[in-house]
């Protein structure tokens, strides 16, 4: 069974979350894009493996009739990167990452100084021998989402899901970007990836647009939600 669009006019936008948040950390996004008469689709990233969860991300694109919009927040980003096929138009990078053939997340990260990730987090030995990844509660605030209210990231911290080492340190596949036009948004006072390594990473794509938002977290879809859905939607506009 194909999905097909509310509106068979514009694209489907497909949301692909990263590691240390879930599907819901899109939702002031969804409602900015559905009030513009978008169908939107949040898929629940597993992050496993940068090739398993392209495989499953590549699933839903094919099951989607018409042209496609896909947007990865953070390791969502590699995921994207890795997972399009012929009817993804537009690639949008939201604090995400964009490798290169045989990069990966964790050397994308430490490129350049400034990341300050791997001291906040907390390890959980898995039985297969790889280890899931979690931010500290206690220090989630200041490392993800420092310009979210305390409230919220309360709640973000617990329901956050974990990223397996696997995903972190595997290659990635040749990338989307060559092919396909590129639109990125980042904040700058990202903790996870440092604000160098975005702007080096949309200089690479050659990105048809770059916003790069003032005093924003990592967690930049929740706390600037109307610059990222509108970055969305100029790239909607432009695959229309």
């Amino acid at each position: 069974m194909s999905i097909n669009p509310q509106n068979g006019s514009l694209p489907t936008v497909v949301l692909v979350h990263g590691a240390f948040a879930e599907s819901a950390s899109w939702n002031d996004v969804i409602v900015r894009l559905q009030d513009q008469g978008y169908t939107v689709i949040a898929a629940a990233n597993p992050i496993r493996s940068v090739s398993g969860d392209a495989e499953f991300l590549a699933s839903i694109f094919e099951a989607v009739e018409g042209p496609i919009v896909a947007v990865g927040h953070s390791y969502g980003g590699t995921v994207i990167t890795n997972a399009a096929r012929d009817n993804v138009r537009a690639l949008v990078y939201v604090a995400g990452y964009a490798p290169e053939e045989g990069e990966n997340a964790g050397e994308l990260s430490a490129r350049f100084p400034g990341g300050t990730l791997g001291e906040t987090l907390w390890t959980v030995p898995l039985s297969d021998g790889s280890n899931d990844l979690y931010i500290r509660q206690d220090m989630y605030r200041q490392q993800f989402a420092e310009d979210v209210p305390a409230e919220q990231t309360a709640l973000m911290a617990v329901g956050q899901r974990p990223l397996r080492d696997v995903a972190v340190n595997e290659p990635s596949g040749p990338p989307a970007w060559r092919s396909v036009p590129s639109w990125f948004v980042f904040g700058e006072l990202d903790k996870n990836i440092p604000v160098a390594s975005h702007r080096f990473m949309a200089e690479r794509a050659g990105a048809r647009e770059v916003v790069e938002i003032e005093g924003a977290s990592h967690a930049v879809g929740v706390s600037h939600p109307e610059e990222v859905a509108n970055i969305i939607l100029r790239a909607a506009k432009d695959v229309e």
